[in-house]
């Protein structure tokens, strides 16, 4: 085993890994990948190799019961696979880095202590992936760390899809319109050149499509817009996330309906979405599968969101040239693929039913004069790349 970088996506109850190989003479290499799964309930630490492997499939002890825990189970195991092969770095996701940090950093205590005053706009994300952080400050204090945000993606932005309206002295406390998955949507512009280079300078939305859902518009690669704005609860129905919600209606869980805020924010982020409409399940296989008339009620709301939502942001971009979907349910439901196609059909996009139902990449008709995608997003390999070069690796 060559000497390898470390990338990590900690979650309230996960803690997902990925260990790539240090170049030699090309880029990073994955040599395995898995996640830390049931932490604080029955833990188990799950791994497989690049070819799919399975290097572990473990029950972990009851004491695994907070990330600190998780990441010391990891770190054991790794030792016990890769030997003395050196930790070059640590790579993080994180959700959000607010204003200030628009690009991946290398880590330090002052800038952790930043970090840590963003929880707020995402409190069920950014206290994980900052735990992370502090337990590897601890347990491998000689080994660089680096920050990649969701957020970052976005900084191209125009102000005016930035802006939050409300009154400048509340803007100035950093209300704006971050947009997130920006290490999906950086990544899939990084290989649009290679896997479509008509459409890589052009009129792109890309979909993300997932238990979290947002689009992106890009213009030669840059992000325009996002769905996605002051936290990750706006824009596309998702899978326990409402997505774009009037104000006046959490006005009215308040007032009316006597909600506490702890009450509004476990609603907003956990209950609502696909779960909270169907009752059933946030997972969309699941809902596709069943027959029930509130699980069909929900998949035609995602759908109807998505469509309306590339409707919103074709109009930013003045027409588009190509519709991308990558993610869980943009990979992986030529369902939904062909009803959003569908619904875009008076955008000029025709969908072919063969290359859909076998992932394309081009999924289009060769005179649909709007193309379409799938483009398998990879956030892991993004932030290794971020991790190399802040660090000198490649």
């Amino acid at each position: 085993m060559r000497d390898y970088a470390l990338v990590l996506n900690a979650g309230s109850s996960s803690l997902k890994f990925c260990v790539f190989q240090r170049p030699v003479n090309q880029g990073w290499e994955i040599a395995s990948r898995g996640q830390v799964e049931g932490i604080g309930s029955a833990p188990r630490l799950s791994a497989k190799d690049a070819d799919g492997k399975v290097l572990a499939d473990n029950p972990l002890g009851n004491d695994i019961r907070d990330g600190r825990a998780a990441l010391e189970a990891l770190a054991k195991w790794l030792r016990s696979i890769y030997g003395n092969a050196k930790l070059l770095g640590v790579g993080h996701r994180v959700v959000h880095g607010g204003a200030r940090f628009t690009q991946p950093v290398v880590l330090n205590q002052q800038i952790l202590a930043e970090l840590k005053e963003l929880i707020p706009l995402a409190p069920l994300h950014q206290p994980y992936n900052l735990g992370a952080i502090e337990v590897a400050f601890d347990r491998l204090a000689d080994v660089p760390q680096v920050a990649c945000f969701d957020t970052s993606f976005h900084a191209t932005s125009p102000d005016v899809a930035k802006l939050v309206p409300l009154p400048a002295h509340l803007r100035r406390a950093g209300l704006q319109r971050y947009g997130f998955h920006g290490l999906s949507y950086e990544y899939v512009a990084s290989v649009l050149p290679e896997v479509a280079p008509e459409i890589a300078n052009g009129r792109v939305i890309v979909a993300h499509l997932g238990s979290g859902a947002s689009m992106c518009a890009l213009r030669a690669g840059k992000s325009v817009d996002n769905t996605l704005g002051f936290t990750a609860l706006d824009g596309l129905c998702m899978g326990t996330r409402p997505g774009a919600l009037d104000p006046g209606v959490v006005l009215y869980l308040f007032q009316s309906l006597g909600l506490s805020s702890k009450d509004v924010e476990t609603l907003l982020y956990k209950k609502s979405g696909l779960l909270g409409i169907s009752g059933i399940s946030n997972d969309m296989r699941n809902l596709l599968g069943d027959g029930q008339p509130e699980a069909h009620l929900a998949v035609d709301y995602f759908v109807y969101r998505a469509a309306k939502e590339i409707g919103a942001l074709a109009a930013v971009l003045g027409g588009i040239d190509a519709l991308v979907f990558t993610a869980g349910i943009g990979e992986n439901s030529p369902e939904i693929r062909r009803r959003i196609g569908e619904a875009c059909s008076w955008l000029g996009l025709e969908l072919d039913t063969e290359a859909n139902c076998r992932k394309g990449p081009r999924i289009s008709t060769p005179h649909s004069k709007v193309s379409s995608w799938v483009v398998p997003t990879n956030e892991e390999l993004m932030i290794a790349r971020h991790t190399g070069r802040l660090l000198g690796l490649v």
